[in-house]
């Protein structure tokens, strides 16, 4: 990336909550996590409680050399720098999640876990989830759905979804009108096969159901901050995050509460 794109997804993932980097993956490193994606999927029986993620299979980096050079992937820490998120780092680990075909839709959710911490306030982003797409997408295959902005400003449909994941979503119905809606603000997000989409926790996103006969794959990495400024932050700073105790204990939780505003 030249340096004034670098600063234009910085200020997207800031302001939107998400960006698309392109040509993260070559040609052929591409076809080697298709190939191992598929080994890891064989025979995998993902329980039904993730049918809205599709196959959901967890692998460490420290166990599959693949996943590793993925996790250590030059160009991906390169992006990361050149955009500002030097101090991220991996997690350590990947998740598989797919969309087979005529697999059901994935609900509208946020997954930041931390909302009685006052950090939940920072206009920069703490955790990204970094997503390697091994397909190209569209609406008919089950694309990312993003609704901007809303990382940082409330809208009514936080107050109206059932919370994420094993704390309720994961057990809804096919036809929930809120969970499934489209949403006049959303922005469906198309990627190219070894693009990669930086997205805050916090935003709501979800996925459109895939409507054709082939699978729609991508591999999730989570990264993340110190709980701290960073140093190249120019921008306000919170009062509640100048005043945050660094030592308390702040109890974790899926639910956006009075610190989204």
């Amino acid at each position: 990336m030249t340096p004034e794109v670098a600063l234009q997804k910085r200020e997207q993932v800031i302001r939107d909550g998400y960006c698309v980097v392109d040509d993260i993956l070559t040609e052929d490193f591409l076809e080697e996590l298709r190939e191992e994606s598929e080994r890891l999927i064989a025979g995998h029986e993902p329980p039904p409680d993730v049918r809205y993620q599709g196959q959901h299979v967890g692998v460490r980096g420290v166990d599959n050399l693949i996943i590793q050079k993925l996790l250590d992937w030059e160009p991906s820490r390169c992006a990361l720098e050149q955009m500002g998120f030097g101090d991220f780092e991996s997690t350590g680990s990947i998740i598989i999640l797919t969309k087979d075909p005529e697999e059901p839709a994935l609900y509208w959710h946020q997954d930041w876990m931390l909302w009685n911490d006052p950090m939940s306030c920072s206009p920069w982003p703490q955790t990204m989830f970094v997503s390697y797409y091994l397909t190209d997408t569209t609406v008919e295959n089950g694309c990312l759905k993003v609704i901007p902005g809303t990382h940082l400003n409330r809208i009514p449909l936080h107050d109206q979804l059932v919370p994420a994941h094993e704390q309720g979503a994961r057990f809804i119905e096919e036809d929930h009108p809120i969970m499934f809606s489209d949403h006049p603000d959303q922005v469906d997000v198309f990627v190219s096969a070894g693009a990669l989409v930086l997205a805050d926790a916090r935003v709501l996103h979800s996925a459109h159901r895939n409507l054709t006969d082939q699978r729609r794959t991508l591999i999730l990495a989570w990264h993340r901050r110190p709980m701290t400024i960073p140093d190249n932050w120019e921008g306000d700073i919170p009062e509640i995050i100048a005043n945050r105790d660094p030592n308390q204990d702040y109890p974790g939780s899926r639910i956006p509460r009075e610190l989204l505003k």
